[in-house]
């Protein structure tokens, strides 16, 4: 088992998991964070810091795509160790559906 982000850290992208994981298995995209499935020890610290409820144990159904995007972009996008800002319409963000088909970026963040 591993945790995976899912649609719901997009264009939310809170980052209060970043400041609790032990390990730093989190990359930064420019609106949403991953976790390397490969780094990540299943300790599940960050699911309960997430305010936008984006952070889910991959044994939960439906969530193979969202393991494949993780695994994907946190090999391409910066490591992430330090909480910076969130977006300044977050809390507009959170709850809206379909996040990945509407908002979803590929770009990279700027990583810490």
């Amino acid at each position: 088992m591993t945790y995976v982000v899912t649609d719901n850290c997009i264009r939310c992208k809170y980052m209060d998991c970043v400041e609790v994981c032990p390990v730093d298995c989190f990359y930064e995209g420019e609106n949403m964070l991953v976790i390397n499935p490969n780094e990540c020890i299943d300790c599940g610290v960050c699911e309960p810091e997430c305010p936008a409820e984006a952070i889910l144990p991959d044994t939960e159904n439906g969530l193979e795509k969202w393991l494949e995007l993780n695994t994907k972009f946190s090999a391409e996008w910066p490591n992430i160790t330090v909480k910076g800002d969130a977006p300044a319409d977050a809390d507009e963000m959170k709850g809206i559906e379909n996040k990945l088909e509407k908002f979803f970026s590929p770009e990279p963040g700027s990583g810490s």
